[in-house]
């Protein structure tokens, strides 16, 4: 019997948010039904929002987010009713080219729930990343759950379900971060400080923050950064330079998503050193440098989608190391807010008064 619930709707391109009545079905085949207890408030929201991913509104937006397991369908077999979850918009599908070649982390098939939610007048929703978290209960596939130590505080592990997974990933699985390495961050809103967090915890000798915002390079710092440099202050990839022994890190993570920033991560690494790509352009960005640098540079320029995370591995491993006290997710919560606020949190966010919001139900 499905369920009446309240969730924050996106009705239309650049319309304000609004919260309304959602029709949620019991699980299907494959499907849970999760009880939300937190979702952070990401960039990606507000571009579901302001029609930036694609138009198929009404939005049911939130994703980054933890709560119980209320319910499964007919086949679930590794989850039950109780269990403690974190979501995820990988759930890998195990058949496709890259799961059969090993790499399930580029899963190019990846689940979500058979059935639809929607509005009581039957208007068809489409949830955020195949989520839809901003809401009291939401149906997903039983692969986007991921079972986590249950005395975890939910605020803090529900961010792993995207944007600090993203970072975390950037610098350890796409960047290879290793101990001893030189490692350079653009960009110190929430993917960027993750990534930092991510390169402390891989063990990289000197972190540097590149922001223009003094405010978030502090939090950088927080976060395990060893160097700052204010961009609209300092030449950044001479900073780089100035901090590495004259030859740039090791690894440089963009995570701001504009090709100027992105020429500049290209320049501030070190010979054979690794360019990732975590910021997200707009289809209209382009990018113009000689080729001839790529080839006498060497190394590798990769793209890192969702901290090529695989979620089954990694969530468990970092809450673990949340738990030890060993990474501080705590601090990436700077407030908490409830459902009937997202608009108010869109608006901090966007002024890079906050590194994540958190919705807490």
């Amino acid at each position: 019997m499905s369920q009446e619930v309240r969730g924050v709707i996106a009705p239309g391109k650049g319309q304000p948010v609004r919260l309304d009545t959602v029709v949620v079905p019991d699980p299907g085949p494959g499907e849970a039904l999760v009880k939300i207890q937190s979702c952070g408030v990401c960039h990606t929201d507000l571009h579901y929002r302001e029609g930036g991913i694609n138009d198929d509104f009404p939005f049911l937006l939130g994703h980054e987010a933890a709560g119980i397991v209320e319910a499964v369908g007919e086949g679930v077999e590794d989850l039950a009713a109780g269990d403690f979850v974190v979501l995820n918009w990988r759930a890998v599908c195990g058949k496709c080219r890259a799961c059969l070649r090993g790499r399930p982390w580029y899963c190019f098939n990846t689940h979500n729930a058979t059935q639809k939610m929607t509005l009581k007048d039957g208007t068809v929703l489409s949830p955020a990343l195949g989520i839809g978290a901003f809401i009291e209960k939401t149906l997903v596939h039983s692969g986007q759950c991921t079972k986590v130590d249950p005395t975890a505080d939910p605020k803090a592990v529900g961010l792993l379900g995207c944007g600090v997974m993203a970072g975390l990933g950037a610098a350890i699985n796409t960047g290879g971060v290793t101990r001893g390495d030189t490692v350079a961050v653009f960009g110190c809103g929430g993917v960027g400080d993750a990534a930092i967090a991510g390169a402390r915890l891989a063990g990289a000798r000197t972190i540097i923050g590149v922001d223009v915002d003094d405010r978030k390079l502090a939090w950088a710092r927080k976060l395990g950064a060893t160097h700052t440099v204010n961009a609209k202050q300092t030449d950044p990839v001479e900073a780089i330079r100035e901090a590495t022994g004259g030859f740039g890190a090791d690894v440089v993570i963009e995570a701001i998503g504009r090709p100027e920033t992105y020429e500049q991560a290209f320049y501030a690494r070190d010979l054979a050193g690794t360019v990732v790509l975590v910021g997200v352009p707009t289809p209209d960005m382009r990018l113009e440098m000689p080729l001839l640098d790529f080839f006498g540079r060497g190394g590798a320029l990769k793209s890192s989608w969702y901290g090529d995370c695989l979620p089954s591995r990694d969530f468990p491993m970092l809450v673990d190391l949340y738990q030890q006290g060993r990474l501080d997710l705590d601090a990436f919560v700077s407030e908490t807010t409830t459902l009937d606020d997202i608009e108010a949190a869109f608006e901090k966010m966007h002024a890079g008064e906050v590194l994540r919001s958190v919705v807490v139900l």
